[in-house]
């Protein structure tokens, strides 16, 4: 039975985007050797869309994302840290959606979600 998901970020500066998950987003690790760090998530949940070529989501793309219960809040708190947003906040229709950089290349999606968890 599987327990759990596992994701991974891809980085050109690793050791900054793991400082990065641990200190601007809080979330504790596990020191596997070497520096490489394991994170604990929180909740999470997974959706699956149909392709989108015209707008930027072929077949075989994946993508994380962020979630939280007020976004506004949430932004505050991550731009007191230092956290560098791509933009406003905007209303997407399944939620308030932004989206922020970290190091490395990575940006990622922040969203307060309009839909009821089924849980």
């Amino acid at each position: 039975m599987i327990t759990g998901v596992h994701t991974m970020l891809y980085s050109s500066d690793a050791d900054a985007t793991r400082a990065f998950i641990r200190d601007k987003l809080g979330f504790p690790a596990s020191d596997v050797g070497g520096g490489w760090l394991i994170f604990d998530l929180p909740e999470a949940e997974m959706g699956c869309h149909p392709s989108d070529e015209a707008n930027g989501a072929p077949a075989g793309m994946h993508n994380i994302s962020f979630y939280c219960d007020d976004v506004h809040k949430t932004v505050a708190g991550l731009r007191a840290k230092g956290v560098e947003f791509s933009d406003g906040i905007s209303d997407a229709g399944y939620g308030l959606v932004t989206h922020f950089k970290m190091p490395g290349g990575c940006e990622v999606q922040l969203y307060q979600p309009k839909y009821v968890k089924s849980r």
